[in-house]
């Protein structure tokens, strides 16, 4: 594959049969915020750090191979096992080509805070998906710690960053409440000079705290402020990746909406950063249980028990959007499925995925007969009533995808969900495990 290519040779059609329920027992694959970390911070750590879990979708190993192309010596194990032999950031070589990242923002937003932090020249580039993505939001704020990243003229990829520029630490206050920029700028003052702080205006996920910590880092965290010193170095450790509960949602929400449903998700992270869509599914009367809570890595595991039942459309509140920010595609199945309307605002952030998301679910579930309006921030859905089928498109983003796929279970008519290739970026595997569950899903490659 070339590095301007995407990984997509062929055209994926998922083809769907009305379903009637899920059951039984679903593993999903491993979280991939936290893969893409393990990988960063094994890298640039002091020794040899052991990972297990890691997620084998293609997002997650292009941050593998990005590392294997600055010279870090990587050995793959097991499904899952990842071995690094770190030997600290001043290792780090000039990647001798351009770092191709596919379609993630998580990567390329991390790696170019990491990267400047380390003082390594590289160009990170994507699939035409993430070449279109807002990148000023890391750009403006690194610049500010002396970084120089070029972006092109309407600050899109790809980045170019220049190296041996030293970092001064910077206190900032995110206009959005991003992960991504927090933690980008998080990981650019682990090598600048003195203390850089962030602020943030909502609660975002903290897995970049948590494992860092894990890594002998000392990270403040105070309400919605993140702070830590530069200089501080990383020591190997072993870290388990728990399950996605992004792509533990779909499967959340097929149970929830179906009466008659029971499944029970395994081994899932529910890290309270991450839990916004079990908080909603609940406000709108889903049955989901946590039990055998535990903990892995540092981060909270536990088994979701979900049983289906009839849901009520809500005003979603604002204070758990952040916290669901990716499970929206289905969030708005569910509202789909659900009595009455639901309302979500405050989700603009939806606007700049892989997609604009709101665009792509308004416009497929429309499409399958449902009653939704898109608005600048948000969905209206009138839900309640069977949807009648039909041909949705995914634009290519791996989530409505899947949320499309799940549809079928409130369906009448078989579903056709056009352009999922790129569901292996997150969810390798998500068609044979959503059958075993009860889905009826026949994957149809053209070229």
């Amino acid at each position: 594959m070339s590095q301007s290519e995407s990984p997509a040779t062929s055209s994926v059609i998922f083809e769907v049969a009305p379903a009637e329920r899920l059951a039984g027992e679903v593993r999903v694959p491993g979280d991939k915020s936290m893969s893409h970390r393990s990988i960063m911070f094994g890298a640039i750590a002091d020794g040899v750090t052991e990972v297990t879990g890691f997620l084998e979708g293609e997002d997650s190993l292009h941050t593998l191979e990005a590392f294997r192309a600055m010279g870090v010596r990587i050995e793959r194990g097991g499904a899952g096992e990842v071995t690094l032999h770190g030997r600290g950031p001043e290792a780090l070589e000039a990647p001798g080509e351009a770092i191709y990242l596919g379609n993630s923002g998580t990567g390329m937003r991390l790696l170019t805070g990491l990267l400047a932090g380390c003082r390594v020249a590289a160009t990170l580039t994507g699939d035409a998906s993430l070449t279109g993505r807002p990148m000023r939001r890391i750009v403006e704020p690194l610049a500010a710690m002396g970084a120089q990243v070029a972006t092109r003229e309407n600050g899109t990829p790809p980045l170019v960053i220049t190296g041996g520029v030293e970092l001064a630490g910077t206190e900032y206050s995110c206009p959005i409440a991003s992960a991504q920029v927090k933690s980008c700028l998080l990981l650019a003052g682990l090598g600048a000079g003195g203390r850089t702080t962030v602020h943030e205006p909502g609660v975002t996920r903290d897995h970049t705290e948590r494992m860092l910590r894990g890594f002998g880092v000392e990270v403040e965290t105070h309400a919605l402020t993140a702070s830590l010193e530069g200089g501080q170095r990383l020591s190997a450790t072993r870290v388990e990746v728990p399950g996605d509960i992004s792509s533990a949602a779909f499967f959340l929400v097929g149970a929830a909406m179906v009466p008659g449903s029971r499944l029970t998700l395994t081994g899932v992270g529910v890290n309270p950063s991450r839990t916004g869509v079990i908080e909603i599914l609940r406000l709108m009367g889903a049955s989901i249980a946590v039990e055998n809570p535990r903990e892995a890595g540092g981060e909270p595991v536990a088994d979701l028990v979900v049983e289906g039942r009839e849901l009520v459309g809500i005003e979603v509140p604002e204070g758990l959007v952040s916290l669901a920010i990716d499970e929206f595609p289905a969030l708005f199945v569910a509202a789909c499925a659900a009595r009455g309307t639901t309302v979500v605002t405050g989700a603009e952030e939806l606007r700049v995925k892989e997609t604009d998301r709101i665009a792509v679910m308004v416009d497929g579930l429309r499409a399958l007969g449902a009653d939704v309006e898109g608005t600048p921030d948000g969905a209206i859905v009138r839900g309640g009533a069977r949807l009648a089928g039909g041909t949705a498109d995914s634009r290519g983003d791996h989530r409505p995808a899947m949320a499309f796929a799940m549809a079928s279970l409130i369906a009448d008519a078989p579903i056709t969900v056009l352009d999922c290739a790129n569901v292996d970026t997150s969810f390798p595997g998500f068609a044979a495990i959503a059958g075993a569950a009860g889905l009826r899903v026949d994957v149809r490659r053209s070229p």
